[in-house]
């Protein structure tokens, strides 16, 4: 009886396996050692984060020297933080004619960042000193922002000591200066902020006092005056338009009145001759 014969696989099909196979195993090592160098960003990165927090606590001290003369300074501006908040166009949003009135009160806004500074929630954001005013009794209401055990976000404030009939945060239908009564649909007010807790990892009224306003309150003092002198520039700029286009239709009217004369003064010569 015959032996069969072997069958043999095809040669090409065992070196496309080979191929992938290879091909597969350079993948993952290539896998591999990106994940090394990976490794290796990350721990500059967190190494960078070190070095930068260590210059952002140097620099905090070396500023609050003069925050604290900037502050002395816009003691001595009736209205300045009431009126740094009006010319912002974020918190100016927030603001009805009674938060307003109240506002004008505040003598000094601080932003006092801890010493911790990593986490960059562990702030009190907002400390607000007020003269004796009709509105409420304390002297001191604040905000202020954190980790708390879990690692979350979290804020807390000064409860406001409203006197008798005047809690902003509660709405109420009393008359408004133009005789107009508020509904109960209207906004709620600025003071609201200090009892919102809900979402301290996005606090946008925090992030805006503490990143926008407070490095550079005088900007927003100064916006109004701003937007009066460019509005008075424009008026002089249109009034000198306006002057050279008389000007211009003057001169080609004088233009035309002399070839006239010109044309008078040959028609003459002509009846002359």
């Amino acid at each position: 009886m015959a032996t069969p014969a072997k069958v043999s696989k095809p040669e090409g099909k065992n070196n496309h396996e080979n191929a992938d196979e290879q091909a597969d195993k350079e993948q993952q090592e290539a896998i591999e050692q990106i994940d090394e160098v990976q490794n290796e960003i990350d721990r500059l990165n967190e190494q960078a984060s070190e070095e930068i927090l260590k210059v952002e606590q140097k620099y905090n001290k070396l500023r609050q020297p003069y925050f604290q003369k900037r502050s002395d300074l816009i003691g001595k501006i009736p209205n300045f933080w009431v009126t740094a908040f009006v010319n912002h166009p974020q918190v100016s949003a927030l603001l009805n004619e009674e938060d307003e009135e109240a506002l004008q009160f505040l003598t000094k806004v601080e932003v006092q960042e801890f010493e911790d500074i990593k986490s960059g929630y562990k702030i009190n954001f907002v400390s607000i000193y007020f003269d004796s005013n009709g509105y409420f009794e304390n002297d001191v209401i604040s905000k202020e922002f954190h980790l708390n055990d879990t690692g979350e976000p979290s804020s807390k404030s000064t409860p406001i000591k409203w006197k008798n009939g005047k809690d902003l945060t509660k709405k109420s239908s009393t008359p408004s200066k133009g005789g107009r009564k508020r509904n109960l649909e209207e906004q709620e007010s600025f003071f609201c902020w200090f009892t919102d807790h809900g979402d301290a990892g996005a606090d946008e009224l925090g992030e805006v006092i503490k990143d926008d306003i407070w490095p550079n309150p005088l900007q927003y003092y100064l916006a109004s005056e701003i937007e009066e002198e460019g509005a008075d520039d424009d008026l002089d700029e249109e009034g000198l338009e306006d002057e050279e286009e008389g000007e211009d239709e003057f001169g080609e009217d004088e233009e035309g009145e002399g070839e006239d004369d010109d044309g008078g003064e040959d028609e003459e010569g002509e009846e002359e001759g």
